[in-house]
């Protein structure tokens, strides 16, 4: 884990134990969504690992039980990647079907527009222009866009090009490798894929970076990182708020679509259920409070045919407001943007 990690691994850590009650600031949950898009969302952003250091000083429920014993490092080897077949046929027949009938498509980019409301208020509406090359450009602002990508200030060497990566490998790529992938884009603390040598290094640097909390607290840290269904659904809950970004950064190419669907189905709390908008078929995608430490669940929309985003919504959990993000999302030219044209 970096320094930048482990620094907010302990502002994570700060947010979630302080005994100082917590009145969120709409306009400073928009300013951190446009920073930290699914962090100022939902607030409900702790890192995997310090969701998973909390749980076992039974300061929160992700762990279930298994208290601060290191099965996962007693193991002998590195913790799976993907714990079982597709749990959604459903998403792994969409999947196919969009990546069978993406064929030729116009222009040379993806353009997703998504509006957030948050409260009940709306806060802004972000633009994200993905490239067929793989540039990402991003603006607050649908008059932003234009210059950012006539400067080329591409974030393709950030996280949201790394999700965006992760999602269009899942689409034909081994599925383990693809979860792998996806899980460690924000930092390896989990220790997919690693040995559990290497995960308890990790593991240990996550526990020194946040020392004084646990001191303050009295909180006893544990042992060892997570292992079992803890991990399970630590890697999960990563899948899930990676997979979100991938669709908001990229989510107008089918090949992302595609991937992001594919990874949605190795996790056994996302469901599917049925339903419409606008009068057209849907779907909902649900991923279950086990997956956000027996928070609120998170909800999904889908277009039924192509897998294109709808709606991403939470509902208000104790002092996090509910929170509604909406897509529109259509095939653009970069000449187009750069000149304004929409």
């Amino acid at each position: 884990m970096n320094s930048l990690q482990e620094t907010e691994l302990g502002q994570d850590l700060h947010q979630l134990v302080s005994d100082q009650p917590f009145a969120p600031d709409i306009e400073m949950i928009g300013q951190r969504a446009r920073q930290r898009r699914r962090r100022g969302l939902a607030l409900r952003g702790a890192t995997a690992a310090g969701a998973a250091i909390l749980a076992a000083g039974g300061l929160v429920t992700a762990f279930h039980g298994t208290g601060s014993t290191t099965p996962g490092v007693a193991a002998g080897r590195p913790p799976a990647a993907s714990r079982g077949p597709a749990a959604n046929p459903r998403l792994v027949t969409l999947a196919a079907y969009v990546q069978a009938s993406s064929g030729s498509l116009p222009g040379d980019a993806s353009l997703v527009a998504t509006t957030k409301t948050i409260g009940g208020r709306q806060v802004e509406t972000d633009y994200f222009l993905y490239s067929d090359s793989g540039d990402i450009y991003s603006a607050a602002s649908e008059t932003g866009l234009p210059a950012a990508v006539a400067h080329r200030a591409s974030i393709a060497d950030g996280t949201e090009a790394r999700e965006v990566a992760a999602a269009r490998y899942a689409a034909t790529g081994d599925l383990a490798t693809a979860r792998e992938r996806m899980v460690n884009i924000t930092g390896r603390n989990l220790g997919l894929g690693l040995s559990p040598a290497e995960r308890q290094k990790i593991w240990a640097r996550s526990i020194a970076a946040s020392r004084k909390i646990f001191r303050e607290k009295g909180v006893k840290p544990p042992a060892g990182p997570p292992a079992g269904k803890a991990l399970a659904e630590l890697a999960g809950n990563r899948i899930w708020i990676s997979s979100m970004d991938a669709l908001t950064a990229g989510g107008g190419n089918p090949q992302v679509r595609a991937g992001v669907l594919r990874l949605l189905a190795t996790v056994p709390e996302v469901t599917v259920a049925n339903s419409t908008t606008g009068g057209r078929p849907a779907l909902t995608l649900t991923a279950g409070p086990s997956l956000f430490e027996g928070g609120s669940p998170e909800v999904l929309r889908i277009d039924a045919r192509t897998g294109s985003p709808i709606t991403f919504s939470s509902a208000a959990d104790g002092n996090v407001p509910s929170s509604v993000q909406t897509y529109r999302v259509s095939r653009v030219t970069l000449a187009g943007i750069e000149a304004g044209k929409f």
